[in-house]
């Protein structure tokens, strides 16, 4: 998948790089020299920059992380009367060909902040999800018919410049959001959501064939028994009725929450193997929500949460375990079948990158960490992202001057005790910076130097949960000016504008 803001560019093919870790008496072996394409950009997230109505605005900080695609779901947990069709299209008994039937103006700035950091968007048609005893807006639509007709109204709008629009140019709308969480998300059955899938995804695609619809965005795909996947009801029912209908599917959408960082990558390949199984081969898989949930325990942000459990269970969602989860999830997908992944969330909250006064949590630095990861694109051969082992993810750029290893340390009980570099593909010394992600480091720089000539690097700093960076550059390149990059008092972390 392709999108806007990605700059990743063809590399050269070059001599082998060769890493090997140290760990527990076994090694964990890199091979730069077998290439395999180019590290995905899979740090999309769910909502924009804008908080608070605008008091809080992220803006710089989605840019830096170059976030690529931004899910439009929830919004109205910080933005009230934005993107949910109940705040966009108030009365339904109005006309939807009239364009004062529809209030458009806080959407369109909510949007307006997504396309200026750069990123493209999914744009969920539906409803927020409700908490509250009494449900006001995930009601299935009276008339679904007519409830499609909106959605098109709001395509039209942001797509092709009606009622004083845009031309944003949103390429995947999804249809409503966990239908199967009752009555949170949908107080129908599911019948009657089969039915709205049906009805807005056949009037979206005939009118633009070329648009992507897609859902249901499923929390409850299903469970492993003895690593055998079981998919839920609901799941088996959702595809049987596009399979046997002829329904556009053009991307299916799942989430996940997890304790294990390595359900990713089996959940996503079980998906597939079903989607598969049921003629839907050409359908993208999209885990759009997905973060760590401690304990799998979900009380902590209900009602009967509040207070210290709720205030312990975020700060470990947004401290150094949280963040260690967030960088191993990031690299493990990188060999899963899922076409695009959107983190939840990148705003302010228990979930979110940052805090509610917008101040970065350590979440938010895994993400920049994997950004930076991102200017050394071309990927090489790594192991297999295992339970219980260090996730590792290594690349050179595009000139092969400069190279980067991005580790994980989630929850392996021994510290590795070194690393080992051999055969960079330059013939000069290798100078090094070190950055750590834990408890008391945000990504900063603890360590450089000039590796010694067997490349051995002490690696104490990665005892669990943290995440190390090291950026790699030949001492030729780094000293061959004095404003070179990786000399600058700012540091090597200023590469590429970061």
């Amino acid at each position: 998948m392709t999108y806007k803001n990605q700059e990743l560019t063809p590399l050269l093919l070059f001599a082998g790089l060769f890493v090997s870790l140290s760990l527990a008496g076994t090694e964990l072996r890199v091979d730069f020299s077998q290439v395999r394409g180019t590290i995905r950009p899979l740090h999309g997230v769910n909502m924009g920059p804008l908080c608070y109505r605008g008091t809080v605005d992220l803006s710089d900080y989605h840019r830096e992380l170059g976030v690529p695609l931004t899910r439009l779901h929830d919004v109205v947990w910080v933005n009230y009367d934005a993107v949910d069709i109940s705040t966009v299209f108030r009365e339904f008994r109005n006309d939807p060909t009239q364009p004062d039937s529809y209030t458009f103006g806080p959407t369109d700035d909510y949007l307006a902040s997504i396309v200026n950091v750069g990123s493209s968007m999914v744009y969920r048609l539906g409803e927020s999800i409700e908490h509250t005893p009494r449900k006001h807006r995930v009601h299935p639509p009276k008339d679904p018919a007519k409830w499609a007709e909106i959605c098109c109204g709001i395509i039209r709008h942001y797509n092709e410049g009606w009622a004083e629009g845009f031309r944003h140019d949103i390429r995947y709308w999804e249809i409503w959001n966990e239908p199967e969480n009752q009555p949170a998300m949908w107080t129908g059955t599911d019948g009657q959501y089969f039915e709205l899938y049906e009805v807005t995804a056949r009037a979206i695609k005939a009118r633009w064939p070329d648009l992507k619809v897609g859902g249901p965005s499923l929390g409850n795909t299903g469970e492993f028994t003895d690593g055998v996947f079981k998919a839920s009801s609901f799941l088996l029912s959702f595809l049987k009725h596009c399979q046997t209908r002829q329904v556009p599917l053009d991307f299916f959408s799942w989430h996940r929450y997890s304790q294990d960082p390595s359900d990713y990558g089996r959940r996503a390949r079980a998906l597939r193997e079903l989607l598969d199984a049921h003629g839907f081969s050409r359908t993208e898989s999209h885990c759009n929500e997905w973060n760590y949930l401690p304990r799998e325990d979900w009380r902590p942000m209900l009602r009967e949460g509040q207070g210290l459990m709720r205030e312990q269970w975020s700060a470990e969602l947004g401290g150094p375990r949280g963040a260690a989860f967030a960088a191993w999830v990031l690299m493990s997908i990188q060999d899963a079948p899922v076409n695009a992944a959107n983190f939840y969330t990148g705003e302010i909250q228990a979930f979110g990158l940052f805090n509610l006064n917008g101040v970065p949590r350590k979440t938010y630095y895994a993400f920049k960490a994997f950004r930076r990861l991102l200017d050394t694109p071309r990927r090489v051969e790594t192991p297999s992202c295992e339970p219980g082992q260090v996730a590792v993810c290594a690349g050179l750029n595009s000139d092969n001057t400069e190279g980067a290893v991005l580790l994980s340390n989630f929850d392996t009980a021994g510290a590795p005790t070194h690393l080992i570099l051999r055969k960079t593909p330059w013939s000069f010394p290798t100078c090094y910076r070190l950055y750590l992600l834990d408890g008391e480091h945000d990504l900063q720089l603890v360590r450089q130097g000039i590796l010694e000539k067997d490349g051995r690097l002490s690696l104490a700093e990665l005892r669990s949960p943290s995440v190390l960076l090291l950026q790699l550059k030949s001492q030729n390149q780094a000293a061959g000016s004095s404003n070179s990059r990786f000399t600058r008092s700012a540091g090597f972390a200023q590469m590429r504008g970061i």
